[in-house]
């Protein structure tokens, strides 16, 4: 899902990070910063296992949210529990 900037000229490339050294390294340096992000993240947070999980929702990050409610830092376009589940938190 690519969003066209008009007035920038631009190619989108298909599993461009094997193709391209430039587009791997920005992979890596990215996946880098939400790593080390998600350990600030945990410092203030701990309880939604952050350091482990990386914000993937792993069970033990939805006991926390079911236990904890979200904070500002959850995707709210995820779904963060099952549909049945679905809270009043948003």
């Amino acid at each position: 899902r690519f969003t066209n900037y008009q007035k920038t000229p631009h190619c989108c490339v298909i599993q461009g990070d094997g193709k391209y050294a430039a587009i791997a390294a920005a992979s890596v340096l990215a996946k880098t910063w939400r790593d080390e992000a998600m350990q600030r993240l945990h410092q203030e947070f701990p309880h939604y296992g952050w350091s482990q999980n990386k914000g993937y929702p792993t069970e033990a990050h939805r006991m926390a949210i079911r236990q904890h409610g979200v904070c500002r830092w959850h995707r709210q376009t995820f779904q963060l529990l099952p549909a049945e589940e679905q809270l009043s938190f948003f």
